[in-house]
């Protein structure tokens, strides 16, 4: 084989996969990147694009598609202020699965940004 060439993955061998110990961890949550910008946004309606893309770990063109797709499903407003924007949440809408179709994204924002006085998460065990 040519030097610095890896071997495909259906030429390597069994033994040359990766362990569980060494593979990289998938990072997953519960909850999407369009819900991850909505709640940035509810926290702080005239945030940056580069912050909020910053923030939830995406790029700055995932957020702004994020933000359009948001808009364009009536879940978002946006106001020009100059060189910033500032984003209305439409609190009242119904979230989109039907599943879950009967709450509305204020009571997901709600139950989320929820804090004991404290200030820490309430324990939910």
């Amino acid at each position: 084989m040519p030097r610095g060439k890896q071997p495909s993955p259906r030429t390597r061998s069994p033994s040359a996969a990766p362990s569980i110990a060494t593979r990289p961890t998938a990072r997953w949550t519960f909850l999407t990147n369009h819900f991850h910008v909505l709640i940035l946004l509810s926290q702080d309606s005239m945030l940056v694009i580069r912050e909020v893309a910053d923030r939830v770990g995406i790029t700055e063109r995932a957020v702004q598609r994020i933000i359009t797709e948001l808009e364009d499903g009536g879940f978002l407003e946006r106001e020009k202020l100059g060189r910033r924007n500032r984003y209305r949440i439409r609190t009242n809408r119904p979230l989109r699965h039907p599943i879950e179709a009967h709450h509305t994204v204020g009571e997901l924002i709600a139950l989320v940004a929820s804090r004991s006085p404290s200030g820490a998460r309430p324990d939910r065990s």
